[in-house]
Order: structure tokens, then C-alpha cells, then sequence
């Protein structure tokens, strides 16, 4: 194979030129700025655009420790990669790629792939935000976890290991080998150690599992009808009344146009039976998110769908403004153009209400490695795989030779990520200590749900 600068010398000098905007060990510096925002102010400033009574749920989940307040805080760490050097080497980013946002979840033609699975906050962006996003989590997960600064720092370099070495092997492929590049779960499993191994093969088990018709089972109850509906668990899970549920069946025919024509056929094929509003996931609190209940020929074929509010992306104030008016068609172009095999029910659509969404299935044989269990070995080796997984995801929007070689084949980058995730590890917890502070303090309120 080829080098990557024999394969495009062109680029490969766009690549080593970038060296001289942001030095790839300057990449690895962090030290807040003396006029760096308040992280609490930037996290108020979003809850004014959500749900206020779901607001404290949200402070509340982030409150629960360090990672979780991570997972709730991109907008907070994408004005701090904004004040930063960066390469200028643009992908489209993931936007929020730490650790628990990638996952499985079946392919259209039913295989499990492993891949990045959220992508609220994508736009195209220097690629190295989503490694530092991804490095720092690292970082943060193993000190959650009981875990040495420097097996920290190892899990986070490995993650750098994983992903240089993959953009490296991509940049000598052709562009129809690199998109069709995906890491199957088998795949995943081996990449792992024995042990780590045999807990993945559970999570494939059970992953393979996870249904609409699973969800039927779990998600419903016999109503007086004796048919099924959405079973309420307020206040994360509630039944919409009667008076909301023609606006939101005017957002199914709007939803229906951004599918491809076969898709709509198949959707026809379906009936909305039940709708209900949920809270979800630690950063997205308060946003509004409904799961519809939809069923085909028969009340035991169903179709379980997540509809899902999409905001301006966290990276918006700092990048260049997208160029899809529509935050749910902004989701779904990025979603489709970086996973390897991308939900086949996934579209937009604008509310009611103005606001925007976006669709996909609830649950679609999805499953994630719990990383709170983890040994530093057991981290390293998953730090690795997602490592992998994103510089897949990278190359089919970017330069992949200009990356590969800004990335060079020592380890300058990998060292400097490690540094990078070691420090910023550190902001998080101040930043967290903010946080509970400021619930202390009854500036801000949690509620735990």
C-alpha cells in the first residue's frame, strides 16, 4: 500500500502545512482563559430554551457525578475548543463524540455495526474537536471509574492511537473501500481483549433483542380497550392528551416527505396508534422528544419511533453556519454522511409549534458497553475501538490523506491528546464543583428522576 502522500501528495502538503497554524503538541494545551465564561451561565443559557419544568431533571442527572455532567455539558466544552488553536483540516463532526455516544444498532440489512450514534450537535468542523471531545471523556470515565492519572492518560492516548493508525490505513484506500468501511459487532468484539470480549457478546445478545416488538412489551399497557398503550411513568414518560395528538399526526405527513420514495411505501404500510412524550439522556433534558406507537396489519406488528427536538448545534456560534435551515435536516445529513449504515426510518420534519425535529427508531436492536465498570486495561481497548470508529466516520466527509498526514506516523498527537484529555479532566471537575455549588447555593435547581 501506499503511503498517504504517495496517494495525493497535494493534499498530504495541505496536511503538514496545517502543522504550522496549530502544532499538533500545542494541541495538547489547556489552561482556562482568564475571561473563559461562567459554565453555569452557558448552561443556563440553554435551559431558556427548553421545557422549565424538566430543566431541574436535567440538573439533576448531570449532578450525579462527573462523567454524567460531561455527557450534559458539550456546549460548554465546544466554547472552549473555539478559543483554542485548530488545524482547520474540516470534517463533518459528530459534535458530542464522547464515550457513550457510540453504540449498536442494526444495519438496514439487519447486522449489528458499531458506530457513533448521536449527532445532535454535528456540523462540519476541525476534526480534532471531536477527538478532544472524545480524548477528554476518556479521561474523565477513568478517573470516574477509581482509575490513576496515568492509566488515564493512557485510555485517552490510546483513543488517539486508534484513530490515527485508522485514518493512516484509510488513507491509502479507494473512496468507495472507505465508504463502505464499517465495524460490524463481531468485528468490535475482536478487537477487544477475552474478557471485555465475552461482556460484548452479551450486549450483542441482547442488543439483538431490542425491538419494536421488545418495546411493545415493555413500553405498553392493555388500555380500556383492551389494546395497547403507552404506560405512563410521569414525569419522564407521559401520555399526550387527546387535544395534542392532531398536531403531531400533521408532523407524520411532513416526516413522511424527507423519507426516499420506497421508505414512504413502507411507512404507509403503518397506522399511528399512540404518542407520549419522554425524557431522554442527560444533555438533551428539556428539549421536546415524543415516542410515537405505530402499528402495521396487526397489533403485534409494531413500529416504536423517536421524535426528538432539534436545536442549533452547541459548535454554531464558533463555525460556519450550516447550511440546512432546518436543525432536524442538519441532524439527518450529518447521521446519514458519517454512519456506516444510517436508520432507515430516519427523516424531519418541522412541528406544530415552528420548532424542529427529527425521527428515527426507538429501538432497533440497539445496545451500549456500560464504561463504568471498566478496568484501565478494559478502557484502553474500548478507547481504542471508538478511537477507530470516529476516524472511519471522519474520513468519509474529510481529507483523509490531509488528516493522515497533519497526524504524521510517531506518536507527537497521540501524547498530545493525552495530555489535552488529562487537563481538561481536570476543568470538568471544576466545572462539576460549579455545578453543585451552584445547586447549593439554590442558584439553579436539580431534581433527581
Amino acid at each position: 500500500m501506499e503511503s498517504a502522500q504517495g496517494e495525493d501528495p497535494a493534499s498530504a502538503e495541505v496536511g503538514k502545512a496545517a502543522r504550522k497554524r496549530a502544532a499538533r503538541s500545542e494541541l495538547g494545551k489547556w489552561e482556562a482563559a482568564g475571561d473563559r465564561e461562567d459554565p453555569i451561565a452557558i448552561l443556563e443559557r440553554q435551559a431558556a430554551t427548553r421545557l422549565p419544568q424538566l430543566v431541574p431533571i436535567r440538573y439533576g442527572r448531570m449532578a450525579a457525578g462527573r462523567f454524567p455532567f460531561y455527557r450534559g455539558a458539550p456546549a460548554i466544552m465546544a466554547a472552549d475548543l473555539a478559543a483554542g488553536p485548530d488545524t482547520g483540516l474540516t470534517v463533518q463532526l459528530c459534535g458530542d463524540a464522547h464515550l457513550s455516544n457510540f453504540g449498536l444498532f442494526a444495519s438496514p440489512e439487519r447486522s449489528l455495526v458499531f458506530d457513533v450514534n448521536d449527532f445532535d450537535e454535528t456540523l462540519p468542523g476541525p476534526f480534532e474537536w471531536d477527538v478532544k471531545r472524545l480524548v477528554a471523556s476518556v479521561a474523565v470515565a477513568a478517573q470516574a471509574n477509581g482509575h490513576t492519572d496515568s492509566e488515564a492518560t493512557a485510555a485517552a492516548t490510546a483513543a488517539a492511537l486508534g484513530y490515527r493508525e485508522t485514518m493512516d490505513r484509510l488513507a491509502g484506500l479507494g473512496e468507495t473501500e472507505v465508504w463502505y468501511e464499517m465495524v460490524d459487532a463481531e468485528k468490535a468484539a475482536e478487537l477487544l481483549s477475552p474478557r471485555d470480549r465475552k461482556r460484548t457478546e452479551k450486549i450483542i445478545t441482547k442488543a439483538k433483542s431490542r425491538t419494536s416488538l421488545h418495546a411493545l412489551d415493555k413500553l405498553t399497557e392493555p388500555g380500556p380497550d383492551g389494546e395497547p398503550r403507552i404506560a405512563e411513568d410521569p414525569p419522564l414518560l407521559m401520555r399526550l392528551p387527546d387535544v395534542e395528538r392532531t398536531p403531531l399526526e400533521a408532523v407524520l405527513t411532513d416526516y413522511r416527505t424527507s423519507l426516499p420514495e420506497e421508505r414512504r411505501i413502507l411507512l404507509d404500510r403503518f397506522e399511528i396508534h399512540d404518542y407520549a412524550m419522554k425524557v431522554v439522556g442527560v444533555g438533551s433534558v428539556g428539549t421536546r422528544c415524543f415516542i410515537a406507537l405505530l402499528t402495521g396489519r396487526s397489533l403485534g406488528d409494531p413500529l416504536f419511533l423517536q421524535v426528538k427536538q432539534a436545536e442549533e448545534s452547541v459548535l454554531a456560534p464558533y463555525l460556519r453556519s450550516s447550511i440546512f435551515r432546518h436543525q432536524g435536516h442538519r441532524v439527518v445529513h450529518g447521521q446519514r454522511l458519517t454512519q456506516s449504515a444510517a436508520d432507515i426510518f430516519l427523516g424531519w420534519a418541522t412541528g406544530p409549534d415552528g420548532l424542529f425535529y427529527y425521527w428515527r427508531q426507538l429501538r432497533d436492536m440497539k445496545g451500549s458497553l456500560a464504561i463504568d465498570d471498566m478496568s484501565p486495561e478494559e478502557l484502553c481497548q474500548y478507547a481504542q475501538l471508538c478511537g477507530y470508529t470516529l476516524a472511519r466516520g471522519h474520513a468519509r466527509s474529510g481529507d483523509r490523506v490531509a488528516i493522515a498526514a497533519y497526524l504524521g506516523s510517531g506518536d507527537v498527537f497521540d501524547s498530545a491528546m493525552g495530555e489535552f484529555a488529562l487537563a481538561y479532566a481536570a476543568q470538568t471537575e471544576a466545572d462539576y464543583q460549579a455545578l453543585t455549588a451552584a445547586i447549593d447555593s439554590g442558584r439553579i435547581t436539580a431534581e433527581q428522576a
